[in-house]
């Protein structure tokens, strides 16, 4: 039988997307607050693969992604969801923008071999964590690349997310072979 050993930390890895571009620069500033300066960015892309949030944030929706310099325990997703949720909650609340929701906030943590998310919501290839929240394995790393599941969504497919995932676990190598 092998001992129980504590898993190394992970990248925090957050993806939002809004057709505002202040919305989307209030959430990197107040991300910054909650979890430090980001280590590396995604060039902003246009989120266009499902008309699924159109009704309550608008149409033209850009999504960017973004990776934290300081490392996390991978038992934090749960509570970084949160965190991300009440965002969402401020930034709607505010008034500043006309849609109901105008940020998406998705956090997930990277590893050498494998990109996870959080989520509220249940399906069969989701473990549930805690208060609410499940994880999921988005994408697995094989043969030099974060490669999709049948269950990935379409946006996490596209090779420009792949290849700042890709960018980011070689930034994660550099800060793990820090600590």
């Amino acid at each position: 039988m092998a001992d129980p050993r504590t898993p190394d930390q992970v990248l925090l890895v957050v993806a939002a997307f809004s057709r505002h571009a202040e919305a989307l620069a209030r959430g990197r500033d107040e991300l910054g607050r909650f979890f430090g300066p980001i280590g590396v960015a995604a060039e902003p892309f246009s989120f266009c693969e499902t008309d699924y949030y159109a009704p309550t944030m608008g149409a033209g929706l850009l999504k960017q992604l973004v990776a934290f310099q300081e490392l996390v325990a991978p038992e934090a997703l749960a509570d970084i969801k949160h965190r991300t949720n009440a965002l969402e909650r401020r930034i709607a609340e505010s008034g500043a923008f006309p849609d109901v929701r105008p940020i998406n906030v998705d956090p997930g943590i990277l590893t050498l071999g494998k990109f996870v998310l959080a989520t509220t919501k249940d399906q069969a290839h989701r473990i549930y964590l805690r208060d609410g929240i499940f994880a999921e394995v988005t994408l697995h790393y094989q043969a030099g690349a974060y490669e999709p599941w049948p269950w990935t969504y379409a946006d996490y497919r596209q090779d420009c997310v792949r290849a700042f995932l890709n960018q980011a676990r070689e930034y994660y190598k550099q800060r793990l072979a820090r600590v």
